[in-house]
């Protein structure tokens, strides 16, 4: 056998010390970042589950914790209190509560189409918006959902006051089923729609962005304004935006990692959902688009629902 040249005995030495210098090392510490989400847990956080699951919040140098709410109208005030990092949010809400005070600031998109619908049944009677009139309409949250749907009947020649509005609260599908209401605002037609097919009673949704309503983000990411500075913020980003490429890429797998030890998720609505979601969702999350949220903004105004349209930057950024 031929002897080892005494470099390569030296080199080899010194490659196992330093090994052995690293396996002695503590693991590098961990940024943390508390996620409260906008609601229950479901496929519209699925970049998130992912991204998790897939370890590229680890990588980011982030431990992340994702928490759903007790009540859905908690995380931007929360967060504004400095009681979570990151809220999940929607465009539509932010430059209210940025005008009563909140100190609030998108800095990313999740969700960037609207996913709000005017829903009936597929076999219900009426087949276009205007035979809405003398209709109930089911509703859950005032305010936002009043606007989008007078909007949507003035396109065809008619007024909220044509229509008699019914608060079901969250109860849009089982109002629409049971023949409570002829049609509800505010069910997303990723989750809604399924829930109505599996039932047997498939729906037809009519879409705001094709009837006057300006297209706007339906899910965002919120922080404190004096977080902004905060590089784990855009780290936060990054490892979102490779959770949604994987998501895309991958999305069978992808579901196995949103279910993995969340067994209650792997529901057949889940997972039609699931698919239905997968365009929706922003594939470069740190992009604004500015022209939006100033038209969106407009629109609110012209509505009654915020008195000025601020800046963009007084509620909106793109982190540098």
């Amino acid at each position: 056998m031929t002897p080892k040249h005494p470099l390569t005995r030296l080199l080899r030495g010194a490659t196992v010390a330093a090994a052995l210098m690293l396996t002695a090392l503590p693991a590098a510490a961990q940024d943390k970042l508390t996620v409260l989400l906008d609601w229950f847990v479901n496929p519209d956080h699925g970049p998130l589950y992912v991204a998790l699951e897939k370890g590229f919040f680890r990588e980011a140098g982030l431990e992340v914790e994702l928490i759903a709410p007790a009540d859905p109208n908690d995380p931007p005030r929360l967060v504004a209190a400095g009681k979570g990092d990151i809220a999940v949010s929607y465009q539509p809400q932010l430059p209210l509560q940025v005008e009563a005070g909140l100190p609030l600031v998108r800095f990313g998109t999740l969700i960037d189409t609207p996913l709000t619908s005017l829903i009936v049944a597929a076999d219900s009677p009426v087949k276009s918006i205007a035979d809405l009139k003398g209709k109930k309409v089911g509703f859950s949250v005032g305010g936002f959902e009043d606007v989008i749907l007078g909007t949507m009947l003035s396109r065809h020649g008619l007024k909220l006051t044509d229509v008699e509005l019914v608060n079901v609260n969250f109860s849009l599908s089982p109002a629409l089923l049971s023949g409570q209401v002829d049609a509800t605002i505010g069910g997303y037609r990723n989750f809604e729609m399924n829930q109505m097919a599996q039932e047997k009673r498939p729906g037809r949704a009519f879409f705001p962005e094709e009837e006057g309503v300006p297209p706007y983000d339906e899910l965002i990411f919120v922080a404190s304004r004096d977080r902004l500075g905060d590089p784990k913020l855009g780290r936060f980003l990054d490892a979102v935006e490779r959770g949604t490429l994987y998501l895309v890429n991958h999305p069978d797998e992808a579901w196995q990692l949103f279910i993995k030890g969340r067994k209650d998720l792997d529901t057949p609505l889940n997972k039609a959902a699931w698919y239905d979601t997968l365009p929706r969702f922003a594939h470069a999350p740190a992009a604004l688009d500015s022209r939006r949220y100033d038209r969106f903004a407009a629109f609110l105004k012209q509505h009654g629902l915020i008195k000025s349209v601020l800046t963009l930057d007084r509620y909106a950024v793109e982190l540098k």
